[in-house]
């Protein structure tokens, strides 16, 4: 043990890869200079790893420490079985941070096998893009996620393409201040993306999500115990951001019948803001529930769906959902978004699907519901489930509401409506057998403020209704726009 009040004139201790020099009672600490790994078929595992003299396998990867600032490079286009694994002594910092990625052009793939194709454990201040994850797929002998994050913080995913695997495409599990970009998660089982933690919602945080989709991961073979088959999933986590995705084609090989996938959606988790995303033609399995298009869940509070479109989903576009055994459900919006033709497989048929399990108003509260079109041929917009209406200040206002038929079924309790557009397009107005809007309105007391009516019901000739078809999120502000403008 070395003594900083030692009269030492130049002694030189090596602990951690990092070179230490004491001159008197100071220290200076000089990390290794930043060097580039190369990996190629054409290399050698006893090479040098440089660009011209490169090592050939993922395992002489593993059994190095990686440095802040150093990169390791593959081989554009070639495939490298095996398992990248790195850990807390493979760590960046703030202005350098560690690298993965591909050489050239096209993006390598990393062939996990039956097991993951990246795992970083306990890790920071990494940042990957430009490959390929690849698995023996979710039936073929492959039981883990491809990518998985664990308890690690600020780390960044670019440009990842994730598909194989049984469980979740990419797992970022009890980590803080992780930016996911450009990923595309396909044919996978539990999900495409996950966000999840031990601990509870403190655990994970500061999460961002964006341009990535998620599309075509059936369902999970070896759960028969839950859901799986979603598309972009968040639970037991706070401060989540997801923007500019895509969920489609996903939960429609989940092997089981009860509680069902949803395109994006979040459970035990808070302050989740989901804006100008797109939830399509998502599925469950025959006789399963859910398979809509997005779903605050039990457990979820403070959190927000905003100016997002949803269309042709088995479930429900919005399912508001609480269940026993949850933590409180409150202060949440869903607002300024498009739903069309949702919920006519699964049990809701209807655009909305609002259920509470606890029996407890108390559990489930404060939700606003606000300038969103719910336009359904298919069935009604909102379906209240049966014998479980216990909630408390759910406030609808300022919405369009179309619906085949019957408006909406299931009891509307205590909830304020105001200010919304009604229309049946089968006769007008229909809410519970009552066809005339006004005795609707004088017999529930909706859409009446001071003895005045405030919500009206017409005809609002919505442009292009019943057609949608778009798939890119960043021309849903043009979109949302149109479809809101009355045909002349």
């Amino acid at each position: 043990m070395y003594s900083l009040n030692q009269a030492l004139s130049k002694t030189l201790v090596v602990c951690c890869s990092v070179t230490l020099y004491f001159t008197g009672i100071q220290a200076v600490c000089a990390s290794p200079e930043p060097r580039a790994y190369y990996v190629s078929h054409s290399g050698n595992d006893k090479n040098t790893g440089r660009k011209n003299t490169p090592f050939k396998t993922l395992q002489k990867i593993n059994s190095i420490s990686l440095h802040p600032g150093d990169s390791v490079l593959l081989k554009g286009g070639q495939t490298f079985e095996g398992t990248l694994q790195m850990h807390a002594d493979d760590s960046g910092l703030p202005k350098r941070s560690i690298v993965i990625s591909s050489t050239g052009k096209n993006a390598a793939t990393i062939n996990g096998g039956d097991l993951s194709g990246l795992v970083i454990d306990s890790a920071k201040y990494i940042r990957i893009s430009h490959l390929s994850i690849k698995g023996s797929g979710r039936k073929n002998g492959n039981i883990y996620n491809g990518v998985l994050l664990n308890r690690c913080s600020h780390i960044s995913i670019a440009d990842l393409t994730i598909n194989g695997f049984q469980k979740a495409g990419l797992l970022v599990y009890s980590s803080t201040h992780i930016d996911i970009r450009h990923v595309h998660a396909f044919e996978n089982g539990y999900a495409g993306i996950s966000v999840d933690s031990e601990y509870g919602k403190n655990d994970t945080r500061q999460i961002y999500i964006a341009d990535c989709l998620a599309e075509n991961n059936p369902g999970d073979p070896s759960n028969f115990n839950n859901h799986s088959g979603n598309g972009i999933v968040v639970g037991n986590s706070r401060h989540v951001t997801i923007d500019y995705c895509v969920a489609t084609n996903n939960g429609w090989d989940m092997p089981r019948i009860g509680n069902g996938p949803v395109g994006i959606w979040c459970y035990e988790a808070d302050n989740i803001k989901i804006r100008y995303c797109i939830s399509y033609a998502n599925k469950t399995a025959k006789g399963a529930d859910d398979g809509g298009g997005f779903d605050f869940d039990g457990g979820v509070t403070n959190s927000i769906i905003e100016h997002c479109l949803s269309y042709n989903n088995y479930g429900s576009a919005f399912g508001i959902f609480q269940y026993k055994g949850a933590g409180p459900w409150h202060d949440n919006v869903i607002r300024n978004n498009i739903s069309e033709n949702d919920g006519e497989v699964s049990a809701a048929h209807a655009g909305v699907y609002i259920w509470n399990s606890t029996g407890d108003a108390t559990q489930f509260k404060n939700f606003s519901f606000c300038n969103n079109i719910v336009y359904n041929k298919m069935g009604s917009v909102i379906h209240y489930a049966d014998g479980q209406d216990e909630r408390n200040a759910f406030n609808f206002y300022n919405n369009i509401f179309v619906a085949k038929d019957d408006m909406v079924s299931g009891k509307m309790g205590g909830d304020i409506f105001n200010g919304n557009t009604w229309w049946s397009l089968a006769g007008g107005f229909n809410s519970d057998s009552i066809k005339d809007f006004k005795t609707w309105v004088a017999k529930t007391g909706k859409e009446q403020k001071n003895g005045k009516i405030t919500g009206k019901n017409v005809n609002p000739h919505l442009t292009g209704a019943g057609n949608t078809t778009l798939k890119d999120p960043h021309k849903l502000t043009a979109f949302i726009a149109a479809y809101r403008k009355m045909k002349k």
